[in-house]
């Protein structure tokens, strides 16, 4: 296998996991956030979605970060007639954002990132041996 493909395939995997962490960690951080007037919408969930597209210089499939969904399921309501986002009723809607369904996806996310960072290493290994042996 080519070492520069394989660097390339990997890079596009941790670029595209980074980009994943950034919005998975957006989400946790707007968790439960209230919508700045009364009855209006709070935060929406992102979803990260991926694409894989040809790379012409490295002759290979890469992946990339695709559009950012926006999660439809409905928001979480919760009575609370005291806060100032509360509507007539004193329901105020929170984002449809579940602590565990965003920290098992950052977990998987690490996990893809670290396995594309093993890839480099085992990469810039291979080339170092190459190297070494070329030498003697």
């Amino acid at each position: 296998m080519d070492f520069m493909k394989s660097l390339g395939i990997a890079a596009s995997g941790l670029k595209a996991q980074s980009g994943r962490m950034r919005i998975i960690a957006e989400n946790i951080a707007n968790a439960d956030s209230t919508a700045k007037t009364a009855g209006g919408e709070p935060y929406r969930r992102k979803v990260p979605t991926f694409a894989s597209r040809f790379d012409r210089e490295l002759d290979a499939k890469v992946i990339e970060a695709g559009r950012i969904a926006r999660d439809p399921s409905p928001f979480r309501t919760k009575y609370d007639p005291g806060n100032p986002a509360a509507d007539a009723r004193g329901e105020v809607r929170l984002p449809n954002v579940n602590g565990l369904i965003e920290n098992m996806d950052m977990r998987e996310a690490q996990r893809s990132y670290e396995a594309n960072l093993n890839m480099v290493t085992a990469t810039r290994r291979m080339i170092s041996r190459t190297l070494d042996i070329l030498k003697a």
